[in-house]
């Protein structure tokens, strides 16, 4: 049989009423129809839930019910096929009836003839096609995961798919028959002008929109416009596909800022090295003259050189940690005593028109972190929260356990599952412009005045985070406000008690071997471990080192090496020592300790490391805990 083919069945319980509609299918000229009879209601039941035909014609006088209510129980029943209802008289109230029961048609006997029966069955039958496929499209764009709606030129909304309701959270029921500036608000108001222009002279149009959800959330989408001839009977309309790409964006956002804190890291790392080399003699030269200079004018001239010495030895340290960390020592903390000190602090020292609040989880788990590292991170966000405040306001720290799930994660590049302690740093601020939020973790970027800011704070607090595989997350509003919020991995264990700082003890005559590039560096050092009753030598690069070693092995207690020199490195320095005595004891020395040269320096047995630029107290310090093997 033809596809084209259009199967009817009459269901009449005249035998003559039969015979005449057969003879006029016979008469169709367009359309290929086969007809079947039935004069039985029940057996019509039957026929009908089998679905094997593409349209019913049910007389209404039937001998058991009528052919009204046999139309009412096959639509309830499930009837897909258009059904035309057959009256021997015109009858309003009975036409009226069988089209709220859902009748595709309603055909009086005596005006009936070929052609009239052709076009409402074709008529019919082409509906009911048309509307199944459309109910079949419109299905395929609900289960598409973009926002796919229909609008006129007007911007009315005609269609809206499951997924644009998903998106904009606004119903279908809802957005049909609104325009869309009654839905969302365009960042760019004129963006939806230029783009039906350009379909009206091209047929299409793509670009990103910024756009407001029901609720007010900011969303990206990247949106393709495509102009249709018609849809539902309305000519002209535009078919919109959104692509949500919010996500997208942020994680492209933050890792183009990464990508710039890195080029700017590497630039910093490369004179960071020659900074620290140049501030450690003089360091340690004023703390040796110190000892040596008694008079009052003496001893405040050291007292500035130490004291700016040591400022800019912390300087080089901000700019290099906002990229790798500070380095130091890790213990499981409980961040409440932090939170409490800060408080404190700041109640002290901020203007009395700042109220500070704390809000800490009586069930807060530790972190493993460095308490001075943390106190700088909580210290900067409390005085950037405070010179936001200069009329004063609510500054508020909190700190909860928190469950970051891998949809989050994914919204922050830095970020894993997992449990967290978040850190919330809020204030009744200024706010922080958009354009602005991107550039605040840069080192040197500051909004402040030259004399209140250096720019390094936020860029400290990021290194110090990252380094412990954390992440931060801000959100601020201008004129309500900023909460900056920061992640640490939480531990389950209890906090590590503090122990007890170790006695520094002088030397005993011993023996050590100074190993460094600058003259400078091994002449300071010599010079501060002989003061301290120890007897050192000096070589300045590994070569001399080895040489001098395999001569005064028996007498050489320590070996204090650096680790970046010329022709010879110190980790091929430090393997060469071991092959001539394993048990050698040495103490690393790097202007720039990083992770990965620590890391390679344990690894081959090294456990003591200093960091340029160190104080004659540090170089003691470390010096005692190798000797007794702490």
């Amino acid at each position: 049989m033809n596809h084209n083919t259009i199967r009817a069945l009459l269901i009449d319980d005249d035998e003559d009423d039969y015979i005449l509609t057969r003879d006029w299918f016979g008469e169709f000229q367009s359309a290929d129809c086969r007809l079947e009879w039935l004069n039985n209601s029940q057996a019509a039941l039957d026929a009908i839930a089998r679905s094997q035909h593409d349209i019913y014609l049910i007389d209404y006088r039937l001998g058991e019910i009528d052919g009204l209510e046999l139309l009412r129980q096959a639509i309830a029943g499930g009837c897909c096929a258009p059904i035309i209802l057959l009256t021997g008289r015109g009858d309003r109230a009975i036409d009226l009836e069988a089209m709220k029961a859902g009748a595709a048609d309603y055909l009086e006997k005596s005006q009936l003839n070929a052609a009239l029966l052709e076009r409402s069955i074709r008529y019919a039958v082409e509906r009911k096609r048309s509307e199944r496929k459309i109910r079949e499209q419109a299905a395929l764009l609900d289960v598409a995961t973009d926002a796919i709606f229909v609008c006129d030129l007007e911007y009315k909304i005609l269609f809206w798919n499951q997924a644009a309701q998903k998106l904009y959270d606004w119903e279908s029921q809802e957005a049909v028959g609104k325009k869309i500036s009654e839905l969302w608000l365009e960042k760019n108001s004129n963006q939806p002008k230029q783009a039906l222009n350009a379909i009206l002279n091209n047929g299409s149009w793509e670009g990103e929109l910024k756009q407001k959800t029901k609720y007010g959330k900011d969303i990206i989408v990247e949106s393709r416009w495509t102009l249709v001839s018609e849809f539902d009977g309305n000519s002209q309309c535009i078919l919109v596909v959104n692509t949500n790409v919010t996500q997208k964006k942020q994680l492209e956002s933050q890792f183009f800022r990464a990508q710039r804190l890195e080029s700017i890291g590497t630039l910093a790392s490369g004179i960071a090295h020659d900074l620290n080399n140049i501030l450690a003699p003089i360091l340690m030269t004023a703390q040796l003259l110190e000892s040596q200079l008694k008079d009052e004018r003496s001893q405040h001239l050291l007292g500035i050189i130490t004291s700016n010495t040591k400022r800019g030895a912390n300087l080089v340290k901000q700019v290099l940690s906002f990229t790798r960390g500070m380095e130091g020592d890790r213990v499981l903390l409980q961040l409440k005593h932090l939170i409490v000190e800060i408080q404190q602090i700041a109640k002290e020292t901020f203007p009395k028109s700042i109220q500070i609040i704390s809000k800490i989880s009586p069930e807060l788990p530790t972190v493993m972190g460095n308490a001075t590292q943390l106190h700088q991170v909580l210290m900067n966000l409390c005085v950037n929260a405070r010179d936001a405040m200069p009329q004063g306001g609510v500054l508020t720290i909190s700190a909860e356990k928190t469950f970051v799930d891998e949809n989050y994660a994914q919204m922050h590049l830095n970020a894993t599952s997992g449990d967290y302690v978040a850190i919330t740093v809020t204030d009744t601020g200024v706010g922080i412009p958009s354009e602005i939020v991107e550039r605040i973790f840069e080192p040197f970027f500051t909004t402040k005045d030259l004399s209140k800011g250096t720019g390094l704070g936020l860029s400290t607090v990021l290194g110090i985070v990252k380094s412990y595989e954390g992440f931060i997350n801000v959100d601020s509003e201008i004129g309500k406000g900023s909460k900056i919020t920061v992640y640490l991995p939480a531990q389950e264990q209890p906090e590590t008690p503090e122990a007890n700082e170790a006695e520094l003890l002088t030397g005993q005559g011993e023996l050590i071997l100074v190993v460094d590039d600058e003259p400078s560096i091994r002449d300071i050092t010599k010079t501060s471990l002989e003061n301290s009753n120890y007897q050192a030598i000096t070589a300045s690069d590994g070569i001399e080192a080895i040489a001098l070693y395999t001569e005064h092995r028996e007498k050489i207690c320590i070996v204090l090496t650096d680790m970046v020199m010329p022709a010879m490195d110190g980790i091929t320095t430090i393997r060469t020592l071991q092959k001539i005595n394993p048990t050698v004891k040495i103490i690393a020395v790097s202007g720039l300790i990083s992770h990965d040269r620590v890391n390679a320096a344990t690894e081959i047995g090294v456990k003591a490391f200093l960091s340029k630029p160190y104080s004659a107290k540090q170089l003691l310090q470390t010096i005692g805990n190798v000797k007794s093997g702490n």
